[in-house]
């Protein structure tokens, strides 16, 4: 898989979107609508991801927003952008932690989200940045 690039890597014609969050849970539910929105102007692009598409891409997002929330309370952003047959998610926090994965306990419930995401888009990057971190992760359309 091709590394996901940051936000100076960016093809300045890409279709993307931004969303800046200012905290708190609502932001959670509020990324699966700004995915759901960015996946319905793909398609007035023509661009048919596959049928699963969405609802995985909703997950990768709610999940990413969901460790900003937790690890780093505060504003965080959710950028989504069109790169060649992938969308790349990638989510903005003012936290200077890294995710990392947690030893394999198949009876602790819950804190999966980075190995779900990984599992779904094969990587996930992360850099910082003066004031915390982006993580990034590569869907891709089929």
């Amino acid at each position: 898989m091709t590394p996901a690039h940051g936000p100076d890597a960016a093809d300045a014609s890409a279709v993307s979107t931004v969303v800046d969050f200012k905290g708190g849970s609502a932001m959670i539910p509020a990324s699966r609508d700004v995915v759901h929105r960015f996946v319905t102007h793909l398609a007035e692009l023509g661009v048919a991801p596959a049928d699963t598409f969405l609802d995985t891409a909703r997950l990768v997002a709610s999940e990413l927003v969901t460790n900003a929330l937790r690890h780093a309370p505060g504003p965080c952003r959710l950028a989504l952008t069109l790169v060649g047959d992938r969308v790349e998610i990638a989510v903005s926090d003012t936290g200077d932690g890294y995710p990392t994965f947690l030893p394999r306990d198949p009876v602790r419930v819950g804190r999966h989200g980075l190995e779900i995401v990984t599992r779904l888009c094969g990587e996930v990057i992360t850099r910082p940045h003066a004031k915390g971190k982006t993580v990034y992760a590569r869907l891709p359309l089929t």
